[in-house]
């Protein structure tokens, strides 16, 4: 195999070169330690794990080190996190450890579109990159019908209700849920950007094409369904969430459930073999699980409690990634995933790069698909301070768990010792430990001090504590969260807010339900344009979903959207396909 050389070399060309050697099936296994039948092969590279028989086979088998990869607030083109964790799974590799990575399926909508693959880069990759990145082995697809599926029911019972009366109703064995065409709390599932399908009526025509009503599209991996795949620990566990998807109120404002809709085993059905997380590996031939979805804005943003689970008991080390900044990602893992896993971090790595904190510091505007400005590839000392701030924002966030973070350094080729040597100082002065690492130029070699950061770290041991109780009620929950995570000064609520709280919080059967904040991930605050730490400002509350089969309650922040809107630029106009070998070309 030619040598790999991420300077000169495109992400799917290293992948495709990589490809030719990449360990069998049958090998990965054996490395593994699966025993017969645990491996699913889905054609020659790819394969799911049968999670129910290895939990079943090794239920008193030690629990591996569990890491946590998180991040600071990113630019817009994210700051190397899964890069990252797939470094550090090749840089502990390098030190000889048995250890697995878990890192969340990447969907559609962002690969056809600015971001890319999910699959990492440079010489920290995982493969095949492009069954990886496209489609994989149809978890999404699962996740899209499934939730279709509830649409389709809940939209022909509005029709049938509207058509018939209770007597004919009856006859087919129907109780009327007299569901309220304003109170719909779902959309159509759809895994692409597409801003078009926000806003839609549907129903037009005659009576047999459905009641009128305005409906729209929500991108597939912000779907209850995917929440719920993240965290249901068994096929038992996942048939009783989905019976508790609220789906639409009735017009006397009770909840009407898939389990009223009588579609929640159906979409069970759907989810069977999506509940087994997906086996790929790394170029340099460590296992990596993949389950569930990204979106920690909007969503749960983790890979899956199952494949976590089933990665700890594999392997020594267990490196799993958490969705951008700490104050999104980080906070979701700690309060939500790691209660309802039972699972605690003995080690989290906040990756940080110049470029970011020199925009944090007050650096151009940094944009998908265009060129960076000459600030970002220039040593200035000045700005990377200042920009440092949003670095020690989320250094404290992790600190409140009761863990000591690992600064992770992404280093890249642009950037200056002078620059790398004040981020460690001031990482290392505000209580974190660092590691510069050039995992995505040199692969596992370039993460070995990252790696023994985290591999000494990980035997400390841990006060790790949640930053709320169940108890709390959700007002003082979200306040926390705006004050001591977010930085704000305070929280404000709109009248619906207000009343879902209430509401809420008088239900003893949703009084315990997590809470899953829902604000941009490119501030710390609700707004966008804030960077660095900022200070004085409050978090408006505009409205609360209730995720009931998920587990948790949803407070969104500021203007948010459950569908992306794909640029001027996507990344599909860059794919194709070899007609001569069926190969994909110019995926990144």
């Amino acid at each position: 195999m030619a040598k790999l050389d991420p300077t000169t070399m495109k992400d799917w060309q290293i992948a495709k070169a990589a490809e030719e050697n990449m360990k069998p099936l049958y090998q990965l296994a054996r490395d593994l330690g699966l025993a017969y039948g645990e491996l699913l092969p889905v054609g020659e590279k790819l394969a799911k794990l049968d999670y129910a028989k290895i939990l079943e086979r090794l239920r008193y088998a030690p629990t591996g080190r569990y890491i946590d990869v998180t991040a600071i607030t990113p630019t817009p083109l994210g700051e190397g996190k899964t890069t990252t964790t797939i470094g550090l799974v090749q840089g502990l590799g390098k030190l000889g450890k048995r250890v697995c990575g878990c890192i969340r399926q990447p969907s559609s909508g962002p690969t056809f579109n600015i971001k890319g693959s999910a699959a990492g880069g440079g010489l920290s990759q995982c493969i095949p990159m492009v069954p990886f990145s496209i489609r994989l082995t149809g978890d999404v697809e699962c996740v899209t019908n499934a939730h279709n599926l509830a649409m389709v029911a809940l939209t022909a019972r509005m029709q049938h209700e509207h058509n018939y009366d209770d007597q004919r109703l009856s006859k087919i064995g129907l109780k009327r849920l007299n569901i309220d065409p304003d109170n719909v709390q779902i959309k159509w599932a759809i895994d692409y950007c597409a801003q078009s399908l926000r806003n839609i009526t549907i129903g037009k025509g005659g009576k047999m094409d459905g009641l009128e009503m305005e409906s729209g599209a929500q991108i597939s991996v912000s779907s209850e369904v995917m929440a719920i795949l993240a965290v249901a620990k068994n096929l038992r566990d996942m048939r009783e969430r989905m019976s508790k998807i609220v789906v639409a109120y009735d017009k006397a404002g009770n909840e009407v459930t898939t389990a009223d809709l009588e579609v929640d085993g159906a979409m069970t059905a759907w989810m069977v073999d999506a509940l087994n997380p997906n086996l790929v590996q790394t170029i340099e031939g460590q296992p990596i699980l993949v389950h569930a979805g990204p979106f920690a804005n909007i969503a749960i943003g983790q890979s899956s409690i199952i494949a976590d689970l089933v990665a700890t008991k594999l392997s020594d080390f267990v490196v799993t990634e958490s969705g951008f900044g700490a104050d999104i990602g980080f906070e979701k893992f700690w309060n939500l995933k790691c209660r309802m896993s039972g699972l605690k971090p003995h080690a989290v790595v906040i990756v940080a790069t110049v470029r970011a904190l020199k925009m944090h510091g007050g650096g151009p505007e940094v944009k998908p698909g265009k060129r960076l400005a000459p600030e970002y590839s220039q040593e200035n000392p000045e700005l990377l301070e200042k920009g440092c701030e949003n670095l020690i924002a989320h250094i404290d966030i992790v600190r409140k768990s009761g863990i000591r973070p690992i600064v992770c350094i992404n280093k890249f080729y642009t950037d200056t010792d002078a620059e790398v040597a004040l981020v460690r100082r001031i990482a290392e002065e505000y209580g974190a430990e660092a590691a510069v690492s050039e995992h995505w130029l040199k692969g596992g070699e370039g993460a070995v001090e990252l790696a023994e950061k985290v591999a000494s770290i990980a035997q400390e041991e841990k006060d790790f504590k949640y930053l709320y109780d169940l108890e709390m009620p959700l007002k003082e929950r979200i306040e926390k969260i705006a004050t001591e995570i977010y930085g704000a000064k305070g929280v404000t609520y709109s009248e619906k807010a207000l009343e879902k709280i209430k509401k809420i919080d008088g239900t003893p059967e949703m009084r315990k339900l997590g809470t899953c904040m829902v604000k941009t991930h490119l501030s710390l605050s609700h707004d966008p344009d804030l960077k660095g730490r900022p200070t004085g400002w409050e978090l408006p509350i505009r409205d609360i979903m209730v995720y009931e089969g998920a587990g948790y309650v949803v407070p969104i922040a500021g203007d948010i959207k459950l569908m992306p809107g794909t640029g001027s630029d996507p990344a599909y106009r860059r794919i194709d396909v070899d007609i001569k070998t069926g190969k994909v070309t110019g995926m990144f």
